[in-house]
């Protein structure tokens, strides 16, 4: 059974609506962090009216941890399927480089995340619990089957991806000082790669995994 056009019509719209509120809610939070940003803001900042923010999300609270489970799920997706029979240099090399683009692409999701930590992760503390330290040690168990079958050097694999997040967010979360000291107003396109190649070359020599010298990502 298809749909009707006006169902199909119907759909499009829900689908365009909670694309912009989350794209204003995204901003207003970076902006603002949690207790600054309003819904009439985000409503104003969406071009919708604020009962159709609460018709989709009933309270600011919710939306919020909608915008930093967003943020997540795009960050893990990159590493979500490494298997103990993956290369560890093409599975560690295409997470760098998709987190460095993740920099590249959505830098106010990546504030916004930091932001909550800095603040305590009072809205992240249960998940950080629970199914973020599972999907760790899901990870941490991968890496520990490639250090046992001599694929790379025994390195602590939560201190690696610990390093992972924070040598690849550091290009969102503090934008300015790399601009800064760079001497230039934003970042091009050729800085990310740069930035990714570097990473992946100091990253996985310290890890004692050969890899072409080429960047790792952009063909995975």
């Amino acid at each position: 059974m298809t749909s009707s056009p006006k169902n199909y019509k119907t759909g499009k719209i829900r689908i365009d609506n909670l694309a912009k509120i989350l794209e204003a809610a995204e901003i207003e939070f970076a902006l603002s962090g949690y207790k600054g940003a309003s819904i009439m803001s985000i409503a104003k900042r969406a071009k919708l009216p604020r009962p159709n923010i609460h018709y989709y999300f009933p309270s600011k609270l919710e939306l919020y941890n909608r915008v930093l489970m967003d943020v997540l799920a795009l960050w893990n997706e990159a590493f979500d399927r490494i298997t103990a029979d993956d290369d560890p240099a093409d599975a560690i090399g295409a997470y760098i480089y998709a987190k460095v683009m993740y920099s590249k692409t959505n830098p106010l999701a990546s504030k916004i995340f930091a932001n909550e930590l800095i603040h305590g992760a009072a809205h992240l503390t249960e998940y950080l619990n629970q199914d973020y330290r599972e999907w760790l040690m899901g990870k941490a168990e991968v890496m520990q089957s490639w250090i046992s079958q001599g694929k790379m050097d025994p390195v602590d694999p939560f201190y690696l991806i610990l390093l992972i997040w924070s040598s690849t967010q550091h290009y969102a979360d503090f934008s300015v000082q790399v601009t800064t000291v760079l001497g230039k107003q934003e970042l091009a396109d050729e800085d990310y790669e740069g930035i990714a190649a570097n990473l992946q070359h100091i990253i996985l020599k310290g890890c004692g995994i050969k890899f072409e010298q080429s960047p790792i990502g952009a063909k995975l």
